[in-house]
């Protein structure tokens, strides 16, 4: 009765639950924009959840294959993981294709589980052909995730603006996913699972209270944004040009 009470005062709010549904949004445009029968490269293509965006495209999907959750327990882990039938099993700084065989790549969610991401941006560069297209996602912060195959938290715009340039690529779009005010909102969703993982707790009714309240402010202030995405975002958004 108290939580229905309170839910009819301060009502609901989905901020800070936007971070995948924004990516996939942006993705399935992005993808829909590639020009029909380019031969495409999903790199680091992991359970190949977009190849459904690629169906008017020549699909190569490439991973190195060597994640299994059932094995693993730090951090956040996947409950299950089936990487289904991939073209490619290989490491992603060296992909045995020649040079120029790709018309796009798209590496979403990767370059976080690259111990050396700069090494995926050159062969990147040597694959695709010029004017080819690359799509990039990644986190701007992240928790630890698919351990033990997670070596950095996340990266910021001035990483794209700086490695893409020195391999050739111009960049045509980088776009913020979500803002500081989102990503705290979706930290503050997270606590109830925190709390039971790593202090085997639970939130109080008077604390989930407290819980909606902060949310709804983080709501508002997001409605207000402005430019917080430059000090914290859930990730960035990146599409270049092979020059």
């Amino acid at each position: 009765m108290f939580e229905e009470l309170s839910s009819k005062i301060i009502g609901t709010t989905k901020v800070g639950s936007y971070n995948e549904s924004n990516r996939v949004e942006w993705l399935e445009k992005t993808l829909k924009n590639v020009q029909a029968n380019s031969r495409i490269l999903d790199a680091g293509a992991g359970e190949q959840q977009f190849k459904r965006f690629c169906t008017h495209l020549r699909y190569v999907s490439q991973d190195f294959a060597q994640y299994v959750p059932a094995e693993l327990s730090s951090g956040l882990q996947m409950p299950k993981w089936d990487y289904g039938k991939l073209d490619i099993v290989s490491d992603i700084a060296g992909i045995p294709e020649p040079d120029g065989a790709f018309d796009a790549i798209m590496c979403t969610e990767v370059f976080e589980h690259i111990v050396n991401p700069r090494e995926a941006v050159r062969e990147f560069a040597r694959l695709l052909h010029k004017d080819g297209q690359l799509i990039i996602t990644a986190p701007f912060c992240s928790l630890t995730h698919f351990a033990p195959y997670h070596f950095y938290t996340g990266f910021n715009r001035f990483f794209y603006e700086t490695e893409l340039k020195n391999n050739g690529f111009e960049i045509l779009e980088i776009t913020p996913n979500g803002n500081y005010f989102e990503y705290v909102a979706q930290e503050v969703n997270r606590i109830p699972q925190m709390a039971n993982l790593y202090a085997g707790d639970r939130v109080g009714r008077i604390e989930r209270v407290a819980m909606k309240i902060v949310l709804k402010m983080l709501e508002r202030f997001s409605a207000k944004n402005n430019r917080s995405e430059e000090l914290l975002s859930y990730g960035l958004h990146v599409l270049a040009r092979k020059l």
